[in-house]
Protein backbone atom coordinates (compact mmCIF):
# COMPACT_ATOMS: atom_id res chain seq x y z
CA UNK A 1 0.00 0.00 0.00
CA UNK A 2 3.13 2.30 0.79
CA UNK A 3 4.54 1.49 -2.54
CA UNK A 4 1.09 2.34 -4.38
CA UNK A 5 1.28 5.77 -2.54
CA UNK A 6 4.59 6.22 -3.11
CA UNK A 7 3.82 5.45 -7.21
CA UNK A 8 0.77 7.48 -6.83
CA UNK A 9 2.78 10.57 -5.77
CA UNK A 10 4.97 10.31 -8.10
CA UNK A 11 2.67 10.03 -11.42
CA UNK A 12 1.13 13.18 -9.59
CA UNK A 13 4.35 15.32 -9.45
CA UNK A 14 5.27 13.86 -13.22
CA UNK A 15 2.00 15.34 -14.43
CA UNK A 16 2.16 19.75 -14.98
CA UNK A 17 -0.26 19.57 -17.72
CA UNK A 18 -3.12 18.42 -15.01
CA UNK A 19 -1.74 21.38 -12.55
CA UNK A 20 -1.88 23.76 -15.24
CA UNK A 21 -5.64 22.93 -15.99
CA UNK A 22 -6.35 23.40 -12.45
CA UNK A 23 -4.82 26.46 -12.46
CA UNK A 24 -7.08 27.68 -15.66
CA UNK A 25 -10.02 26.66 -14.59
CA UNK A 26 -9.33 28.82 -10.94
CA UNK A 27 -8.40 31.60 -13.16
CA UNK A 28 -11.34 31.45 -15.52
CA UNK A 29 -13.72 30.82 -12.83
CA UNK A 30 -12.59 34.17 -10.98
CA UNK A 31 -12.34 36.36 -14.13
CA UNK A 32 -16.16 35.42 -14.63
CA UNK A 33 -17.77 35.72 -11.24
CA UNK A 34 -15.95 39.32 -11.67
CA UNK A 35 -17.31 39.90 -14.59
CA UNK A 36 -20.65 39.00 -13.49
CA UNK A 37 -20.57 41.10 -10.22
CA UNK A 38 -19.73 43.62 -12.52
CA UNK A 39 -22.54 44.01 -14.60
CA UNK A 40 -24.94 43.61 -11.73
CA UNK A 41 -23.64 46.62 -10.79
CA UNK A 42 -26.15 49.26 -11.27
CA UNK A 43 -24.86 52.50 -12.52
CA UNK A 44 -24.78 55.79 -10.81
CA UNK A 45 -27.19 57.71 -12.94
CA UNK A 46 -30.12 55.96 -13.47
CA UNK A 47 -34.21 56.99 -14.24
CA UNK A 48 -37.08 54.44 -13.27
CA UNK A 49 -38.73 55.53 -16.65
CA UNK A 50 -36.31 56.88 -19.35
CA UNK A 51 -39.56 57.60 -22.16
CA UNK A 52 -42.57 59.07 -21.33
CA UNK A 53 -45.46 59.82 -23.72
CA UNK A 54 -47.53 62.96 -22.78
CA UNK A 55 -49.38 66.12 -24.35
CA UNK A 56 -47.61 69.06 -25.28
CA UNK A 57 -49.22 71.00 -22.31
CA UNK A 58 -48.51 68.79 -19.55
CA UNK A 59 -45.60 68.42 -17.43
CA UNK A 60 -43.29 65.46 -18.03
CA UNK A 61 -41.94 64.21 -15.24
CA UNK A 62 -39.17 62.21 -14.81
CA UNK A 63 -37.42 59.86 -11.30
CA UNK A 64 -34.23 59.68 -11.41
CA UNK A 65 -31.30 58.37 -9.01
CA UNK A 66 -27.67 59.78 -8.41
CA UNK A 67 -25.06 57.56 -6.41
CA UNK A 68 -21.91 58.28 -5.33
CA UNK A 69 -19.19 55.71 -5.56
CA UNK A 70 -16.66 57.64 -4.92
CA UNK A 71 -14.81 57.44 -1.32
CA UNK A 72 -15.80 61.02 -0.41
CA UNK A 73 -18.13 63.27 -0.63
CA UNK A 74 -18.81 65.60 -4.20
CA UNK A 75 -20.65 68.49 -5.14
CA UNK A 76 -22.78 67.74 -8.99
CA UNK A 77 -23.62 70.19 -11.21
CA UNK A 78 -27.18 69.42 -12.74
CA UNK A 79 -27.68 70.77 -16.54
CA UNK A 80 -29.64 69.52 -19.55
CA UNK A 81 -29.66 70.44 -22.85
CA UNK A 82 -33.10 71.10 -24.07
CA UNK A 83 -35.06 72.15 -27.99
CA UNK A 84 -35.85 76.39 -27.94
CA UNK A 85 -38.49 77.48 -25.91
CA UNK A 86 -38.59 74.51 -23.86
CA UNK A 87 -37.82 74.41 -19.80
CA UNK A 88 -36.55 72.21 -17.19
CA UNK A 89 -35.81 72.20 -13.29
CA UNK A 90 -33.94 70.02 -11.03
CA UNK A 91 -36.10 69.24 -7.67
CA UNK A 92 -34.77 67.66 -4.60
CA UNK A 93 -37.85 67.11 -2.27
CA UNK A 94 -40.10 69.36 -3.65
CA UNK A 95 -37.46 72.02 -3.66
CA UNK A 96 -35.47 73.26 -6.96
CA UNK A 97 -32.12 72.86 -7.38
CA UNK A 98 -28.92 73.00 -9.53
CA UNK A 99 -26.73 71.11 -7.91
CA UNK A 100 -26.29 68.90 -4.90
CA UNK A 101 -24.40 67.55 -2.24
CA UNK A 102 -23.74 63.78 -1.95
CA UNK A 103 -21.93 61.97 0.82
CA UNK A 104 -19.96 59.11 0.08
CA UNK A 105 -22.14 55.87 -0.99
CA UNK A 106 -24.70 57.82 -0.35
CA UNK A 107 -28.05 57.98 -3.10
CA UNK A 108 -30.25 60.95 -3.81
CA UNK A 109 -33.72 61.32 -5.48
CA UNK A 110 -33.66 64.03 -7.83
CA UNK A 111 -37.11 64.74 -9.30
CA UNK A 112 -36.58 66.37 -13.81
CA UNK A 113 -39.75 68.23 -14.95
CA UNK A 114 -39.71 69.89 -18.33
CA UNK A 115 -41.96 71.25 -20.11
CA UNK A 116 -42.44 71.59 -23.85
CA UNK A 117 -42.67 74.69 -25.82
CA UNK A 118 -46.32 75.94 -26.66
CA UNK A 119 -45.94 75.50 -30.29
CA UNK A 120 -44.14 72.03 -29.96
CA UNK A 121 -44.53 69.65 -32.86
CA UNK A 122 -45.85 66.05 -32.36
CA UNK A 123 -42.60 63.57 -32.14
CA UNK A 124 -40.32 62.09 -30.19
CA UNK A 125 -37.71 64.17 -28.21
CA UNK A 126 -34.02 63.00 -26.37
CA UNK A 127 -33.00 64.93 -23.46
CA UNK A 128 -29.56 64.84 -22.06
CA UNK A 129 -29.15 65.41 -18.71
CA UNK A 130 -25.82 65.53 -17.04
CA UNK A 131 -24.58 65.72 -13.64
CA UNK A 132 -20.70 66.79 -13.21
CA UNK A 133 -18.25 66.73 -10.69
CA UNK A 134 -15.02 67.74 -11.12
CA UNK A 135 -13.58 66.11 -14.21
CA UNK A 136 -16.25 63.17 -14.15
CA UNK A 137 -19.64 63.46 -16.09
CA UNK A 138 -22.40 61.40 -15.44
CA UNK A 139 -25.20 61.18 -18.56
CA UNK A 140 -28.37 60.32 -19.05
CA UNK A 141 -30.46 60.18 -22.22
CA UNK A 142 -34.11 61.04 -21.14
CA UNK A 143 -37.54 60.72 -23.83
CA UNK A 144 -40.54 62.41 -23.98
CA UNK A 145 -42.99 61.65 -26.74
CA UNK A 146 -45.12 64.63 -27.46
CA UNK A 147 -47.99 63.61 -28.52
CA UNK A 148 -50.34 66.52 -29.56
CA UNK A 149 -52.46 69.04 -27.15
CA UNK A 150 -55.42 69.22 -24.95
CA UNK A 151 -56.93 71.90 -25.49
CA UNK A 152 -60.95 73.09 -25.13
CA UNK A 153 -62.93 76.26 -25.18
CA UNK A 154 -66.71 76.54 -23.89
CA UNK A 155 -68.74 79.44 -25.64
CA UNK A 156 -72.01 79.89 -27.34
CA UNK A 157 -72.86 79.91 -31.06
CA UNK A 158 -72.90 83.87 -31.23
CA UNK A 159 -69.51 84.12 -28.82
CA UNK A 160 -72.59 86.59 -26.56
CA UNK A 161 -71.80 86.25 -22.90
CA UNK A 162 -75.07 87.72 -21.20
CA UNK A 163 -78.64 87.51 -21.24
CA UNK A 164 -81.75 88.47 -19.92
CA UNK A 165 -84.15 86.61 -17.03
CA UNK A 166 -87.27 86.56 -15.55
CA UNK A 167 -87.76 85.62 -11.92
CA UNK A 168 -89.74 83.00 -11.46
CA UNK A 169 -88.73 81.60 -14.98
CA UNK A 170 -86.58 79.10 -16.81
CA UNK A 171 -84.08 79.91 -19.21
CA UNK A 172 -82.64 77.97 -21.63
CA UNK A 173 -78.83 78.99 -22.72
CA UNK A 174 -77.22 77.68 -25.68
CA UNK A 175 -73.51 76.62 -25.10
CA UNK A 176 -70.99 75.64 -27.64
CA UNK A 177 -68.10 73.07 -26.64
CA UNK A 178 -64.94 73.03 -28.63
CA UNK A 179 -62.14 71.03 -29.18
CA UNK A 180 -59.24 73.50 -30.32
CA UNK A 181 -56.63 70.46 -29.11
CA UNK A 182 -55.17 67.78 -31.13
CA UNK A 183 -56.12 65.07 -29.29
CA UNK A 184 -59.67 63.92 -28.60
CA UNK A 185 -61.11 64.64 -25.54
CA UNK A 186 -63.18 62.20 -23.48
CA UNK A 187 -65.78 62.48 -20.52
CA UNK A 188 -66.10 66.11 -20.77
CA UNK A 189 -68.30 67.12 -17.92
CA UNK A 190 -70.61 69.97 -17.64
CA UNK A 191 -71.56 71.96 -14.52
CA UNK A 192 -72.70 75.70 -13.47
CA UNK A 193 -71.79 77.52 -10.48
CA UNK A 194 -75.01 79.67 -9.88
CA UNK A 195 -75.90 82.37 -7.60
CA UNK A 196 -77.64 81.29 -4.19
CA UNK A 197 -80.87 79.09 -4.52
CA UNK A 198 -80.57 79.22 -8.71
CA UNK A 199 -80.26 75.91 -10.43
CA UNK A 200 -78.78 74.82 -13.45
CA UNK A 201 -78.85 72.05 -15.70
CA UNK A 202 -77.62 71.06 -18.76
CA UNK A 203 -78.49 68.91 -22.25
CA UNK A 204 -76.06 66.38 -22.18
CA UNK A 205 -74.29 66.81 -19.21
CA UNK A 206 -71.48 64.65 -20.04
CA UNK A 207 -69.93 64.42 -23.84
CA UNK A 208 -68.45 61.28 -24.03
CA UNK A 209 -65.80 62.02 -27.13
CA UNK A 210 -65.08 65.19 -28.99
CA UNK A 211 -62.70 64.88 -31.70
CA UNK A 212 -59.89 67.81 -32.42
CA UNK A 213 -61.49 70.61 -34.52
CA UNK A 214 -65.08 69.72 -33.39
CA UNK A 215 -67.96 70.83 -31.40
CA UNK A 216 -70.86 69.89 -29.54
CA UNK A 217 -73.84 71.51 -28.78
CA UNK A 218 -75.17 71.89 -25.24
CA UNK A 219 -78.79 73.29 -23.57
CA UNK A 220 -77.96 75.02 -20.45
CA UNK A 221 -81.50 75.63 -18.60
CA UNK A 222 -81.20 78.25 -15.86
CA UNK A 223 -84.11 78.35 -12.85
CA UNK A 224 -84.55 82.06 -11.32
CA UNK A 225 -86.51 81.52 -7.82
CA UNK A 226 -89.45 83.82 -6.97
CA UNK A 227 -88.63 86.92 -5.29
CA UNK A 228 -85.77 87.10 -6.90
CA UNK A 229 -84.21 90.89 -6.73
CA UNK A 230 -84.16 92.38 -10.16
CA UNK A 231 -79.99 93.34 -10.87
CA UNK A 232 -76.99 91.45 -12.45
CA UNK A 233 -75.93 88.52 -11.53
CA UNK A 234 -72.87 86.14 -12.58
CA UNK A 235 -73.25 82.72 -13.33
CA UNK A 236 -70.23 80.62 -14.33
CA UNK A 237 -70.34 77.64 -16.75
CA UNK A 238 -67.89 74.84 -16.84
CA UNK A 239 -66.63 72.05 -18.61
CA UNK A 240 -63.16 69.78 -18.19
CA UNK A 241 -62.33 66.29 -17.91
CA UNK A 242 -59.00 65.10 -16.50
CA UNK A 243 -56.69 67.04 -19.03
CA UNK A 244 -58.47 70.03 -19.59
CA UNK A 245 -60.43 72.77 -18.59
CA UNK A 246 -62.51 76.19 -19.59
CA UNK A 247 -64.82 78.57 -18.02
CA UNK A 248 -67.26 81.24 -19.29
CA UNK A 249 -68.75 83.50 -17.20
CA UNK A 250 -72.16 85.00 -17.81
CA UNK A 251 -73.85 88.00 -16.66
CA UNK A 252 -77.65 87.14 -16.17
CA UNK A 253 -80.26 90.16 -15.95
CA UNK A 254 -83.01 89.39 -13.57
CA UNK A 255 -86.08 91.40 -14.15
CA UNK A 256 -89.16 91.06 -12.55
CA UNK A 257 -92.36 89.71 -13.81
CA UNK A 258 -95.54 91.71 -15.50
CA UNK A 259 -97.73 90.20 -12.75
CA UNK A 260 -95.32 91.01 -10.16
CA UNK A 261 -95.40 95.07 -11.64
CA UNK A 262 -99.19 95.24 -11.42
CA UNK A 263 -99.52 93.54 -8.25
CA UNK A 264 -97.11 96.43 -7.21
CA UNK A 265 -99.16 99.05 -8.56
CA UNK A 266 -102.16 97.86 -7.07
CA UNK A 267 -100.82 97.60 -3.91
CA UNK A 268 -99.79 101.46 -3.86
CA UNK A 269 -103.04 102.10 -5.33
CA UNK A 270 -104.59 100.53 -2.72
CA UNK A 271 -102.61 101.89 -0.15
CA UNK A 272 -103.86 105.37 -1.55
CA UNK A 273 -106.78 104.76 -1.62
CA UNK A 274 -107.10 103.53 2.29
CA UNK A 275 -105.33 106.72 2.92
CA UNK A 276 -107.61 108.95 1.13
CA UNK A 277 -110.74 107.20 2.42
CA UNK A 278 -109.57 107.54 6.15
CA UNK A 279 -108.88 111.23 5.44
CA UNK A 280 -112.23 111.65 4.55
CA UNK A 281 -114.29 110.17 7.44
CA UNK A 282 -112.20 110.97 9.89
CA UNK A 283 -110.65 114.45 9.08
CA UNK A 284 -113.69 115.96 9.54
CA UNK A 285 -114.39 115.07 12.81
Amino acid sequence: MLAMSASYQGRMKLNPHALLSVVFLIFLFTNTSATRAEGRAAPPFTARLINIEAAANTTFTYNTQLHNTAPMARIYQLSASIPPGWNLSFKVEGVQVTSLNIDSGKTQDITVEINPAVEVKPGKYTIPVLAMTGTDSLKLQLEAVVKGTYSVILTTPTGRLSDDLTEGKRKEIQLLVKNTGTITLDNLDLSGQTPPQWEASFVPSTITRLEPGKDAAVTATLHVPDKTIAGDYVTTFSVKNNSTSSNAAFRMTVKTSVLTGWMGVLVILLALGTVYYLIRKYGRR
